[in-house]
């Protein structure tokens, strides 16, 4: 379908790169990675979309009543069912032969946990709804309590290091390919640190007639432990010790995956956030969470190829990122 100015609508997108569909001025912590994803998603998508948003942090600090932080069309939807709701949205849109998009926002909670159902529904049944998990690994809006994508030996209000354990015992859910198992067109996971990235695959996840799912790294500070103006550097690490890989798959198969130039050990990352200090003490059980976590990163690296080969403008370091003080797209 094309605009009065016989524009395609993935051309009137592409030419949108300054529209802000999250305008300043909301309540998120300082540092919030939610708040600057969400920010760069809708900026990537452009105008013509609607969002059905989960209950969780993104709601709740955008939308004080009587206020609102939203550009464009935007519903709030239960805890569980954003699925549902994004669903019911494109139907009805295409029943009225309209091309608008729609987007689905969640939070870990609302995504791994609580919405998985009306997630996995939506997409057994095909509906043409990007759904963007913006994943602070807990629940953050609610207390900093553990979820399914917690990470292992995480520390939160109700996965505290004792006696009886160091934090969190369960691994991070594989969500990705839980999703991809689906057979849907097109799953990604990215990062904040990295919005050239996100851009991309927002738009690739658009311009496909199907259900998509993007998965975005967003570090926490407030539950995480590290100050606000660290969480660019924190998410960059997270990638490149291999702890998140950024991949992409097309019907259940790897598609692609960004090469880590220069792998780090977990410890960088892990050192810089209150949520694991409890690993950096003399007792051995702390000394074997460690070597646990870096057998993950080790695993993904393997599993996923991450390991790059000299240089290369799309690899964890050539790919652009965020800079303090800065918003450079490449």
């Amino acid at each position: 379908m094309t605009t009065e100015t016989s524009l395609p609508v993935s051309e009137l997108r592409r030419k949108q790169l300054r529209f802000r569909g999250l305008e300043s001025g909301h309540r998120a912590c300082l540092g919030c990675g939610e708040a600057l994803a969400a920010r760069l998603v809708t900026e990537s998508a452009g105008p013509d979309v609607m969002v059905a948003n989960a209950t969780g942090c993104l709601e709740i600090f955008t939308t004080p009543w009587p206020e609102s932080a939203w550009r464009v069309p935007w519903v709030h939807s239960l805890f569980e069912n954003a699925g549902a709701l994004a669903s019911g949205m494109e139907a009805a849109l295409k029943a009225q032969g309209k091309s608008t998009k729609v987007l689905a926002f969640g939070g870990d909670g609302g995504t791994f946990d609580i919405g998985f159902q009306a997630l996995s529904g939506m997409l057994e049944r095909g509906h043409n709804v990007l759904y963007v998990c913006f994943d602070n690994e807990a629940y953050m809006n609610t207390g900093i309590q553990r979820s399914s994508s917690t990470p292992h030996a995480a520390m939160t209000t109700t996965s505290p290091p004792g006696k009886e354990r160091m934090g969190k015992r369960h691994l991070k859910k594989d969500i990705i390919s839980i999703v991809s198992a689906h057979h849907i067109p097109y799953a990604a996971t990215s990062s904040v640190a990295f919005p050239s990235d996100i851009r991309k695959k927002v738009r690739r996840a658009l311009a496909i007639d199907g259900p998509t799912f993007l998965q975005i790294h967003c570090p926490c500070p407030l539950g995480w432990g590290h100050e606000g103006d660290e969480s660019i550097e924190v998410a960059r690490l997270a990638v490149q010790t291999g702890l998140f890989p950024l991949i992409e798959l097309e019907r259940g198969g790897l598609a692609g995956a960004m090469p880590i130039r220069k792998i780090r050990a977990v410890t960088d990352y892990l050192k810089r956030q209150q949520r694991f200090r409890h690993l950096f003490v003399e007792d051995l059980r702390a000394k074997e969470e460690l070597e646990h976590i870096q057998a993950i990163a080790d695993h993904n690296i393997e599993v996923y190829g991450l390991r790059g080969e000299g240089k290369d403008a799309f690899d964890s370091e050539g790919m652009d990122t965020v800079r303090r003080g800065g918003m450079r797209w490449a």
